[in-house]
């Protein structure tokens, strides 16, 4: 009910702003030509909740149509990309909600509308979104912008500005690597214990071998499997690189690691708030969202002289091969237009209000996790790096690209062999090379016996559903946070 007020609040901005556009002369919507299109989304109510209310109110002459994917079911054995080429030819949507796989395939099939024409006759403004996500979603397509995005999700590297002045050390910087960055957090003190412990880096929730090495791993480009061909690869030099440099960040004491078996927490809020090793002043940095600012905004406002004062962002670690791109921040969502829409010029009066400015003004207020694409509406009162957000752009590859060619079951099962193979690495019973040489045969034998399982079963053998067919996988995957999912 409170989040549906919020919705109607922004609602009545934006007819307020509506009626005053007519009161200065705007176009009068009610002598338009009306005009209808379908547009396809997860479900009709997230699309009007996110989009379709302030759309529909300021543009009454288009009459809108969800089309809903949430009825394209996933089942063991079945062509997910089949099922979904097959659902937008029997449905026949003017505007597509695409992945950045489904979007590349289709700009490459020829199955979207070139927006060049709109952009050029309508002087379509395109300077004003951050630089990284035209240029992600041009290189899916061969340099054409067929689709545009109106928000993105990212990441940054908070930094506490005292605690690195107080211990003599370097700020970090923008697009420093792992090796950099574990290097920064070792130069604070190892030494002391309980409220005089002081750590360089915040590792996150849980945090051990396996997944700071995976976080390093993707953040580096790396991919332990070949969904098409099927084909493990994690016993690679790279992996034991990575794998290598986790170990002597968690051995040098310098990262604070969460507890996951500490239990609930029961104090109050205030005290929660000061648990946060970063907010409470306890670790001198952590990679994390735009989350964070808010859990600091929060801290200020209740904990009046404690918890962190000072404080500013810069990039996320990078691959030194490609430094401008970044595995933690993706594109939540590419609209586009079908190529054989009947009502393109409808589509993209939708397509260029969702990625406007106005629209972009209007939602930049909510909190829904990411950032407005068009970037002089991402808060900056206090003047900081808040560049360390946008000037990467998303990484066009990444672990869990085309993760739904996979069996289903598969990732949960090599999980449980990766946990197994760590602990003995964890019992001195083993080395990482040696662990990663065992986790690669017993981890592609299991594949293959799942692709075999998968290719045999019947269409609708299996419960449950994957997640939406138009969803990115960054969220689970990309993030170089080290958390337990």
């Amino acid at each position: 009910m409170q989040y549906g007020r919020k919705i109607a609040a922004v609602l009545c901005g934006a007819l307020i702003a509506g009626i005053a556009a007519g009161c200065t002369g705007g176009d009068d919507t009610t002598n338009k030509e009306k005009t209808a299109i379908k547009v396809m989304y997860y479900d009709e109510r997230g699309f009007y909740q996110q989009f379709g209310m302030l759309f529909a109110a300021l543009h009454p002459e288009v009459e809108l149509e969800v089309v809903s994917t949430s009825s394209i079911a996933y089942e063991e054995g079945k062509d997910m990309e089949k099922a979904t080429q097959e659902f937008i030819a029997e449905q026949k949507p003017d505007v597509l909600l695409l992945s950045g796989g489904e979007y590349s395939r289709m700009a490459g099939e020829g199955k979207l509308y070139n927006l060049d024409t709109f952009i050029q006759k309508d002087k379509f403004d395109l300077e004003g979104i951050a630089p990284g996500i035209l240029e992600y979603i041009k290189q899916q397509s061969d340099g054409i912008l067929y689709g545009l995005s109106p928000n993105f999700y990212s990441q940054a590297l908070f930094y506490n500005k005292d605690l690195f002045t107080k211990y003599g050390v370097t700020f970090p910087t923008d697009r420093m690597s792992w090796e950099e960055l574990l290097q920064l957090a070792a130069r604070f003190p190892t030494d002391g214990s309980g409220e005089d412990r002081v750590y360089g880096l915040k590792a996150g929730y849980g945090a051990d071998l396996y997944q700071l090495g995976m976080m390093i791993g993707n953040s580096l480009g790396l991919s332990y499997i070949n969904p098409t061909t099927k084909q493990l690869t994690i016993n690679s030099d790279s992996w034991k690189k990575a794998f290598d440099t986790a170990d002597k960040a968690l051995k040098s004491g310098s990262l604070f690691v969460e507890d996951p078996n500490n239990g609930g927490f029961s104090g109050s809020y205030e005290d929660y708030l000061l648990g946060d090793a970063f907010i409470g002043g306890k670790a001198a940095m952590v990679i994390e969202s735009n989350y964070m600012m808010d859990q600091i905004k929060e801290a200020q406002t209740r904990l009046k002289d404690k918890g962190i004062k000072n404080w500013d962002v810069v990039t996320v670690p990078i691959n030194p091969q490609s430094p401008d791109e970044s595995s933690a921040m993706s594109v939540g969502q590419i609209f586009a237009i079908d190529a054989n829409s009947a009502n393109a010029e409808g589509a993209w009066k939708f397509l260029s209000y969702i990625n406007g400015d106005e629209f972009a003004r209007v939602t930049s207020k909510l909190n829904n996790g990411g950032f407005p694409a068009r970037m002089k509406y991402i808060s900056n009162e206090e003047g900081r790096n808040m560049a360390a957000f946008y000037s990467l752009k998303p990484r066009s590859n990444n672990m869990y690209d085309n993760y739904d060619k996979l069996p289903r079951d598969f990732y949960m099962k090599f999980n449980t062999l990766s946990q197994e193979e760590f602990q003995g690495i964890k019992d001195g019973k083993t080395t990482i090379a040696e662990a990663l040489d065992s986790l690669q045969v017993k981890g592609q034998k299991l594949l293959t016996e799942e692709s075999e399982k998968a290719a045999t079963a019947e269409p609708g053998s299996a419960a449950g559903s994957a997640p939406g067919v138009a969803v990115e996988s960054s969220s689970g995957g990309s993030s170089v946070e080290v958390r337990a999912e």
